[in-house]
């Protein structure tokens, strides 16, 4: 029996992993591909060597337009079992307490922008387009429901809901929902650099930092307060008891860059 090609390809770059989403024609997500992404982030995830991923897309005209249409008329439903980690394996994936980049290469749209909004920082090549176009298809874009309301105003984040209207890089930006906008030749490089620069920094604060920030979103300021100084979250003992603790106060100490460990 004939073996599906693999939607997902991975380079490691020193501590860094590039995840690159190539199903042609237009990387869409089917269930398949959403259990392999799930696999590899989480592989990401739980490998003590990796620091930093960056997701994009093959090509230059498709970061990921999303949901499989085409598998979806075949069958697949969308509260289909689309593995670890939910659709496009970022959504649910818990304890993600590395930083994901995503570089967004071209169309961006449904599921592929909720892909997108999975990662910590974006980046976009500036003939990059964006929509949540689910309602067309009777579908509602469940993950981007949930966090757009909160990444950018209510109002705007609302009306891109409702209508499924496309926007571009420029208004992406205007809003706050990417972070740079850069020529698509210079993207990558972009996105390597400020992997690479995250890769040398303290993975054991950015790991405290994902998780105050994951489960501080939906807590008063001094219940989550309450929560760091006692301690209460598991990465901030693990930090607070680190060599690395002692390391960064050293290093500042001895006006030194620090070299982090991970411990």
């Amino acid at each position: 029996m004939t073996q599906p090609a693999s939607a997902v390809r991975t380079a490691r770059r020193g501590a860094v992993l590039e995840v690159t989403l190539d199903r042609p024609k237009a990387n869409a997500i089917d269930m398949a591909a959403s259990r392999e992404l799930g696999e590899t982030f989480m592989g990401f995830r739980d490998d003590p060597e990796l620091r930093v991923a960056i997701v994009t897309g093959a090509g230059e005209k498709f970061f990921c337009p999303g949901w499989d249409l085409k598998a979806a008329a075949a069958g697949e439903g969308p509260d289909a079992d689309y593995g670890v980690g939910g659709f496009g394996g970022l959504q649910e994936l818990r304890g993600l307490n590395k930083p994901v980049i995503a570089a967004v290469n071209g169309i961006c749209c449904g599921g592929g922008l909720e892909l997108a909004l999975g990662a910590d920082i974006i980046l976009t090549a500036d003939h990059a387009t964006f929509a949540l176009p689910e309602i067309r298809s009777g579908t509602v874009a469940d993950a981007a429901t949930v966090k757009l309301p909160k990444r950018i105003p209510y109002h705007i984040a609302m009306e891109l809901l409702l209508t499924g209207r496309w926007f571009d890089a420029e208004e992406a930006h205007r809003w706050g929902l990417v972070n740079r906008i850069l020529p698509p030749e210079g993207l990558m490089e972009a996105a390597r650099a400020l992997a690479d620069e995250l890769a040398s920094g303290p993975p054991l604060v950015f790991a405290a930092l994902k998780e105050i920030v994951r489960e501080a979103e939906d807590m008063k300021f001094q219940d989550a307060m309450n929560r760091i100084t006692r301690s209460q979250f598991e990465t901030v003992e693990r930090l607070y008891r680190s060599e690395d603790q002692k390391e960064g106060a050293r290093a500042f100490a001895e006006k030194r860059d620090p070299v982090w460990k991970g411990r």
